[in-house]
């Protein structure tokens, strides 16, 4: 599969997601809930960003045996 980043064609492993830009992604987020933007908050919030997605990385690599339950839920 082809992918088109940067205006750059390059080849997509399924299995592999494409690398993470946090500048684009806040950016499509933004404009799809219709937040403005100001350009001076794009550095901070994508430093946040990988922050995020570093700390994802780290709880999706924990590896879980297959006998893992969910935790119960409590309602008072």
């Amino acid at each position: 599969m082809t992918a088109e980043a940067g205006g750059q064609n390059r080849m997509c492993d399924e299995s592999t997601p494409p690398a993470f830009d946090p500048e684009a992604y806040a950016g499509a987020v933004a404009g799809a809930l219709g937040i403005a933007l100001d350009p001076a908050w794009i550095a901070p919030v994508a430093a946040n960003l990988r922050v995020l997605h570093a700390a994802a990385a780290t709880v999706g690599a924990f590896p879980l045996p297959d006998e893992a339950e969910a935790a119960p839920v409590f309602t008072a």
